[in-house]
């Protein structure tokens, strides 16, 4: 234990010391009961944006591969080549239960119309147009999928640094300063004892010089 002073000041100060790491114990468990809720209900959204997007990148490839067995890779490959373009998002930054979170949004959605992808409508097959499509769904899944992992992580990292938090208030902090205010209380009851006994002495002794002199 770490050196206290064993005085009436010091036991109050440890009094209002442990109180206020029970009430910051209280409030972080709050936080974290709080931020599990919220975690849970992230995870039932991020597994299903997950089976989603594997259902459509399942979806997308059985797709291509139709396409490239029927119209040939050269094809499709030339169709591949004349439909690129990007997927263009914007960063800011958002809240859940006070952590700050990142928030992706689409400037515009990856899903376009067949007179947007840029090649000729009338030169290439259904199976392509249908594998186009299926791909762009793909990759729209994939940024939703991708903004809810990351905001299941950064819920996770916050709920596991809360906790560390809650642990060490409530298996170190707390439990030292209630063995420091035992360890100034049985020495200030010694002490007490001690001048009792002094002034006890004290009496005796002026009670004894009293009765020399009657």
């Amino acid at each position: 234990m770490e050196e206290v002073r064993t005085t009436r000041t010091e036991y109050l100060k440890k009094k209002d010391q442990i109180q206020l790491a029970e009430q910051g114990r209280d409030l972080l468990k709050q936080k974290r009961d709080a931020l599990l809720i919220e975690f849970m209900s992230l995870i039932d959204e991020t597994l299903s944006l997950s089976e989603k997007l594997e259902r459509a990148v399942l979806e997308a490839q059985y797709a291509i591969v139709v396409a490239n067995a029927v119209d040939g890779a050269v094809t499709v490959k030339s169709v591949s080549m004349a439909t690129k373009g990007e997927v263009m998002i914007e960063m800011s930054r958002t809240k859940i239960m006070g952590v700050p979170v990142p928030e992706i949004s689409k400037e515009k959605s990856p899903l376009r119309s067949l007179l947007e992808r840029g090649y000729s409508i009338t030169g290439v097959s259904s199976r392509i147009d249908e594998a186009a499509e299926k791909f762009e769904k793909a990759i729209d899944l994939i940024v939703e999928a991708a903004v809810a992992e990351v905001r299941l992580r950064r819920l996770g990292e916050e709920i596991q640094k809360t906790n560390r938090r809650v642990n060490a208030l409530e298996q170190v902090l707390v439990p030292n300063l209630r063995e420091q205010l035992i360890y100034i209380r049985m020495a200030l009851e010694e002490r007490a004892r001690e001048d009792l006994f002094r002034l006890k002495k004290v009496k005796a002794s002026i009670e004894r010089k009293k009765a020399a002199f009657l």
